[in-house]
C-alpha cells in the first residue's frame, strides 16, 4: 500500500473513532439526563442537535483556507453560547435539568476548534476558534456554578487550546511543506533553464558550423552538402524536441519536479555525442576512458556529460583553428575526473571562454555535487576544461 493510501486509511480510522466517541458520549448524556417537564425535554433535544451539528464541521477534510468553515463554526458556537446563557440566566430549577451538561457537544466543539485552526481562512479562523473555545468553557455552567464545574470548564478550555495548538502545528507543517515543494520546483525549473541553454547552444552551434561548411564545399563536393543538410535536419529536430519538452515544463508550475524533460544522457553516452561533434567540426574529438563508468550516481553521470557537452560547444565557438580535441574521463575509487582540452590558439591572459550562462550554470551544477570545475589556457597551449566529482555525492544547501 502506498503512502497516500496509508494516510487516507488513517484519516478514515480517525473519523470512525471520532464518530464512535461522539456516539458513546451522546448515549452517556441521554442516560444521565433526567429532564422533568416539556421545556427540559426540548432543551435536551436542542443540546443533542448542537452535538450532532458539530459532526459536519469536524468530520470532513476541508480545503485549505476555507471561508465557510469559520463562519459555520461561529454560528454553531454562538448558538451553543446562547443556549448556555439561557440556562444560566433563567432561575435555578426552572428547566428541571440534571446530570450531564452535554459531553458530546463538548467533544464536538473541541473537534471544531481543531479543524478551524487547521483549515480555516487565516482572517476568520482565530475569531472562530476563540468563540468555539468560549462555548466549550461555558458548557459546564449549564449544570451549575459549583467549584467542581468551574474546574471542568477550565479543563475543557485546556483541551480546546490543545486542539487549536495541534491544528495550528499541522497548518504550519503543511505550509512549510508547500513552500519547500515550491522552492524545489523553482530550483528545478532554473536547472531546466540551464539545461535548455546547454542543449540549444550545443545543437545550434553545430547547425551554424555545418551550414558554413556546406557553403564552402557546395561547388567542390555537392555530396558533402547533402550529408551536412541531413545532419542539420537531425540537429534541428533534436533542438526543437528539447525546447518543446523543457519549455513545456518551465511554463507549467504544477508539473512534478521529477517530470522527464529529455533523456538523461550520462557518461556512457559520450561516444554518440563525440560522433555528432566530429561530423560537424574540423577538429576531431577523441575519447579516452580510464575505469568502469557503469554504476555511477545519476547526478554525477549526467553532470559529467554536461561538462563534455559544454567543452565541445566552447571548442566550436571559440577555437575554429583547433586541430584536435581530447576528452578524458577517469574514474578513481573516490572521484570522477573529466577533462576537455583542445589545441586551439589561446594566449595566456585571455578571459575565460564561455563566461555566459553555460559555464556559470555548469559551475553551479558541479559545485552542487561537491565538485570543482576550472577552465583556462592549458600549459602547452589550447584550452582546458577540468571537472572533478566526488563519488560520495554531497549536495550543498
Amino acid at each position: 500500500m502506498s503512502t497516500p493510501d496509508l494516510r487516507r486509511l488513517w484519516v478514515r480510522l480517525a473519523q470512525a473513532a471520532g464518530l464512535v466517541a461522539i456516539g458513546l458520549l451522546a448515549l452517556f448524556d441521554l442516560r444521565y439526563s433526567s429532564p422533568s417537564g416539556l421545556t427540559a425535554v426540548l432543551l435536551v433535544l436542542v443540546r443533542a442537535g448542537l452535538a450532532v451539528a458539530t459532526v459536519p464541521l469536524w468530520l470532513p477534510v476541508h480545503r485549505p483556507g476555507s471561508r465557510r468553515l469559520p463562519w459555520a463554526a461561529l454560528a454553531l458556537a454562538s448558538a451553543s453560547l446562547a443556549v448556555t446563557a439561557v440556562i444560566v440566566i433563567v432561575p435555578d430549577g426552572h428547566f428541571g435539568l440534571g446530570g450531564s451538561w452535554g459531553l458530546a457537544e463538548s467533544a464536538g466543539l473541541i473537534g471544531v476548534v481543531f479543524v478551524v485552526a487547521r483549515w480555516g481562512a487565516p482572517r476568520l479562523a482565530p475569531a472562530a476558534a476563540v468563540v468555539a473555545g468560549l462555548a466549550v468553557a461555558a458548557l459546564p455552567l449549564r449544570s451549575g456554578a459549583e467549584s467542581l464545574l468551574v474546574i471542568f470548564g477550565l479543563l475543557q478550555v485546556i483541551a480546546a487550546a490543545g486542539a487549536a495548538g495541534a491544528g495550528l502545528y499541522l497548518r504550519i507543517v503543511a505550509a512549510g511543506r508547500e513552500r519547500a515543494i515550491a522552492l524545489v520546483r523553482a530550483e528545478q525549473r532554473a536547472e531546466f533553464a540551464r539545461d535548455l541553454h546547454d542543449f540549444i547552444a550545443h545543437h545550434v552551434t553545430g547547425i551554424v558550423v555545418q551550414a558554413q561548411g556546406a557553403r564552402f564545399v557546395a561547388e567542390q563536393d555537392p555530396q558533402r552538402v547533402i550529408v551536412a543538410l541531413e545532419q542539420i535536419e537531425r540537429a534541428g529536430a533534436e533542438t526543437m524536441a528539447s525546447m518543446r519538452r523543457m519549455v513545456g515544463i518551465l511554463r507549467n508550475p504544477d508539473a512534478p519536479p521529477d517530470a522527464p524533460l529529455a533523456p538523461l544522457a550520462g557518461v556512457t553516452e559520450l561516444a554518440p555525442l563525440l560522433t555528432g561533434f566530429n561530423g560537424a567540426a574540423n577538429a576531431p574529438a577523441r575519447l579516452h576512458v580510464d575505469g568502469d563508468l557503469t554504476g555511477l550516481p545519476v547526478e554525477v553521470s549526467t553532470s559529467a556529460y554536461r561538462v563534455v557537452m559544454e567543452g565541445l560547444t566552447n571548442t566550436r565557438q571559440h577555437a575554429p583553428d583547433a586541430r584536435s580535441v581530447q576528452v578524458a574521463v577517469r574514474r578513481t575509487p573516490d572521484w570522477l575526473l573529466v577533462r576537455v582540452a583542445d589545441d586551439g590558439a589561446s594566449p595566456r591572459g585571455t578571459p575565460a571562454r564561455g563566461h555566459g550562462f553555460g559555464l556559470i550554470g555548469l559551475s553551479e551544477r558541479v559545485r552542487a555535487l561537491g565538485g570543482t570545475v576550472t577552465a583556462g589556457p592549458g600549459v602547452a597551449g589550447g584550452w582546458v576544461l577540468d571537472a572533478a566529482f566526488p563519488l560520495q555525492v554531497v549536495v550543498l544547501r
